[in-house]
């Protein structure tokens, strides 16, 4: 009987998978909870697939895969998963990169209208209760006099400039990757460097991948080079950003806010500055969350351990090159 393995789970059971595995004569076999690598290994050693969600699918545990035909991240990023020693040993590693667009683009509108709006200072200073404005009135500001900047013209920053031109907004983007001509046609404005979209922003939100050309890409300097008073916005990839750096740029300037969905480490350490921050924002890495992507990114991940086990052609291969 084949065997798909699933690192780790935080869904209340793996119904959804088994439906669709079962009736093909598939065994799932589980950890809810995130192992260590070892007990990764001895968990994937027989799987025809593997299926991950946070549990880091590091060498040792490719090396352990005896018969795996693909592995299957649950979600957009896949920087859990040692993508060049799958690619060594012939694995195809595949994500699901469109389950929860609108949801992450919904989100990070959310969090650049709390903090220009000032929603959440205003809530806590009603629930104190104290009435009127809690903050400065120059914190309180309208899009349409904002120019928000956007790192990444994917699927999401795509989403994201939509909405943000509905506001009225001034929406600048930062990607080598598309043509100048692709960015104007939606409405947005093409930048040629990442210093002059961060000269002119007034918010910064990036929205690429974890990868080794990105991972730290906000740090000490590139916060430095910031507009002085700006937001910065975080949907996307923890290590996209090194937080400490970030604290500090929130002490002393010139980040005036930040809301962050995601971090690095994720748990955020107990005692790291930034929770504190009364001028921060922070959610759990919950910006996919709505039941229909979640449904989705379920039914998406087993039908493609499916297809690998069957010998069909893969969507979403992100290891195909060197």
């Amino acid at each position: 009987m084949p065997i798909v393995a699933v690192t780790d789970y935080t869904f209340p059971d793996l119904a959804i998978e088994r439906s669709i595995l079962a009736p093909h004569g598939i065994e799932v076999v589980a950890s809810m909870e995130r192992l260590q690598p070892a007990g990764t290994a001895g968990l994937v050693r027989d799987a025809d697939a593997v299926i991950t969600q946070f549990a880091i699918v590091n060498g040792s545990v490719i090396d352990a895969m005896g018969k795996a035909k693909a592995i299957v991240r649950y979600g957009i990023g896949y920087d859990n998963v040692d993508v060049a020693a799958a690619r060594a040993r012939g694995i195809p590693v595949c994500n699901i990169p469109d389950y929860c667009v609108d949801e992450v683009a919904d989100h990070t509108m959310a969090f650049i209208l709390a903090i220009t709006r000032q929603v959440v200072a205003n809530s806590r200073h009603v629930h104190e209760g104290r009435w009127g404005l809690a903050c400065p009135l120059a914190s309180m500001q309208a899009l349409r006099n904002l120019a928000v900047g956007l790192v990444g013209f994917g699927r999401i920053g795509r989403e994201v400039a939509r909405r943000l031109i509905a506001f009225r907004a001034r929406v600048l983007v930062f990607d080598p990757a598309v043509p100048p001509e692709a960015i104007s046609a939606t409405g947005a404005f093409p930048v040629a460097s990442l210093d002059e979209l961060l000269s002119q922003s007034d918010v910064v939100s990036p929205h690429c991948p974890s990868l080794p050309s990105t991972r730290r890409m906000f740090n000490a300097s590139t916060f430095a080079r910031m507009k002085a008073g700006a937001v910065f916005v975080n949907v996307g990839r923890g290590d996209l950003a090194d937080g400490d750096a970030l604290a500090r740029a929130l002490e002393s300037g010139p980040v005036a806010a930040a809301a962050l969905d995601v971090f690095d480490p994720e748990p955020i350490p107990a005692g790291h500055p930034i929770l504190g921050m009364p001028n921060v924002i922070l959610a759990s890495h919950v910006a996919s969350a709505s039941p229909g992507a979640v449904r989705t990114l379920r039914e998406t991940a087993a039908r493609i351990a499916l297809m690998a086990i069957r010998g069909e052609p893969l969507p979403n291969v992100v290891n195909t090159h060197a």
